[in-house]
């Protein structure tokens, strides 16, 4: 039986509904930060916050009801399964206490129902399980921190904050649960039309793209030297920064990590455009400190919303060896930059450039750890 701290072996198979002991199963995983401490003794109704428990049922738009043992049996799949799922969307385990809803059940019962329609692999059911725990986690950590925190200070001495936090989620909840599921379903929409462009495409097996990184320098001795809360809105003001150039320049954001962004194009210019502007923008902007920018041309893997490969290292090293406010390039982009249109394939006196938006500079070769001998090329408008 898995202890409710992971321990032990995990019992396999589906197991039988008439069984006296459900508890030998072992337990399927819920967010353990969502209970009290009595909810790992069984029964948790007894020692809770009454106003706690009802914020709770009005998010989750029921009451608690199942151990996990009666969840995976109410949704017909074994508890092996039932706990691949929980565990993949990130929830911790909570034993035999009655902690689950029917919405958890209905969840169960659908993720398990596209495997059984052949719709999804096991495999691929728990990927969505994780990739979409791990989204909404990030999500729900933003909107608690910096929205719902500032807006459920008690107005008047003597409130508590659940008084006031129940009355704003009970307006707030259906309004922002509609926009999530708009925002997913145009997310999903462009995902779909790049994949479905990709397939058109002559060059399927090989897709070749741009990936860039853009990084704050010197981030480290800022974390020594600011307080908190300014650290935390300089980093906001930057990822904001990013992700709004990045759009709006025809690029796609992957993934932001504090004091470095990481974004993709589909045609170089768009790349070099993006990596320009945010030196730009943020040389303009006396509070943020200096950018770095590297890009790289080329194939890459992707799994999860994330990008693996010989390609995204590359361009990460040249990241970390760029010059303060420079963006520096592989030969592979430089070379799409040219077959574009977009930079001189040399630059002599006697050529007319007027038409050029780019110019790039050679740099010397150097080693770039576990990618043998580079040669960067630094990029600037002309």
């Amino acid at each position: 039986m898995t202890g409710q701290d992971g321990s032990g072996p995990e019992q396999d198979g589906s197991p039988d509904p008439a069984s006296p002991d459900p508890a030998s199963y072992g337990p399927v995983p819920y967010d353990a930060d969502q209970l009290p401490d009595s909810a790992h003794d069984g029964d948790a109704d007894t020692d809770d916050d009454p106003s706690a428990l009802r914020i709770e049922e009005l998010i989750l738009g029921s009451e608690r009801r199942y151990t996990p043992f009666q969840a995976a049996r109410a949704a017909g799949v074994s508890m092996e399964l039932a706990s691949r799922f929980w565990r993949a969307m990130g929830f911790a385990d909570v034993g035999q206490a009655r902690a689950l809803t029917e919405a958890d059940v209905l969840a169960l019962r659908r993720l398990a129902g596209l495997v059984e329609a052949g719709l999804l692999s096991e495999t691929t059911a728990v990927q969505v399980a994780r990739s979409t725990g791990q989204t909404t986690s990030r999500l729900a950590d933003w909107q608690i921190d910096s929205f719902l925190m500032g807006l459920t200070e008690p107005p008047e001495p003597g409130m508590t904050r659940n008084e006031v936090t129940y009355p704003l989620v009970q307006l707030l909840l259906p309004e922002l649960e509609e926009f999530l599921v708009y925002v997913w379903r145009r997310q999903l929409a462009a995902a779909t039309g790049r994949v479905v462009q990709a397939l058109d495409d002559e060059d399927t097996v090989a897709r070749r793209q741009a990936i860039a990184f853009a990084d704050l320098v010197g981030f480290t001795r800022l974390t020594r030297r600011l307080e908190d809360d300014e650290l935390g809105e300089l980093v906001e003001a930057f990822e904001t920064t990013a992700a709004d150039l990045v759009a709006a320049n025809g690029g796609r954001l992957i993934k932001a990590l504090g004091d470095e962004v990481l974004y993709v194009a589909e045609e170089a210019g768009t790349a070099a455009e993006i990596g320009l502007r945010l030196i730009e923008t943020m040389a303009n902007d006396q509070t943020m400190p200096e950018l770095r920018v590297g890009i790289a041309f080329g194939t890459m893997t992707t799994r999860m919303g994330d990008v693996f490969g010989n390609t995204v290292n590359l361009a990460s090293r040249l990241t970390s060896i760029a010059p303060k406010d420079r963006v520096l390039v592989d030969g592979d982009f430089r070379a799409e930059l040219v077959a574009e249109g977009l930079a001189p394939e040399s630059e002599k006196e006697t050529d007319d450039l007027s038409d050029f938006r780019y110019a790039l500079q050679p740099l010397y070769q150097r080693p770039v750890r576990g990618l043998g001998v580079v040669e960067p090329w630094m990029l600037s408008r002309r």
